[in-house]
């Protein structure tokens, strides 16, 4: 192949990546979306979530454990725990959670 055949196929995947998040939001997936699926079932409301019990017991009352309830979590930092994880929680690799789907939840869980 051509180094021209090379730039032009390195061309297309790049506009496929600028246009990969939009796509995503048109598709109907929002932060919201994002966060039922791969949050809630450690960090939602009720008995059984781990990852809420784990935050009542470390803020005991400082902070809000339930994460749609917090007014601290800018986007850095979800962005950090969901690649790298943190204590119990695991890493989220980008084949499961898409970078576009990440911004999407670390953009909802900072607007509450």
């Amino acid at each position: 192949m051509t180094r021209a055949h090379w730039t032009g196929v390195s061309a297309t995947l790049l506009l496929a990546l600028a246009v990969a998040a939009p796509l995503a939001a048109q598709q109907g997936v929002d932060g919201k979306a994002v966060f039922d699926k791969w949050c809630a079932p450690c960090h939602g409301d009720g008995p059984g979530k781990p990852g809420t019990a784990a935050l009542q017991a470390l803020y005991k009352g400082v902070k809000p454990a339930l994460l749609e309830e917090r007014t601290d979590l800018v986007p850095e930092l979800t962005k950090t725990f969901v690649r790298n994880g943190v204590s119990i929680m695991p890493i989220f690799r980008k084949t499961e959670l898409s970078d576009a789907d990440l911004a999407l939840l670390a953009d909802y869980l900072a607007q509450r």
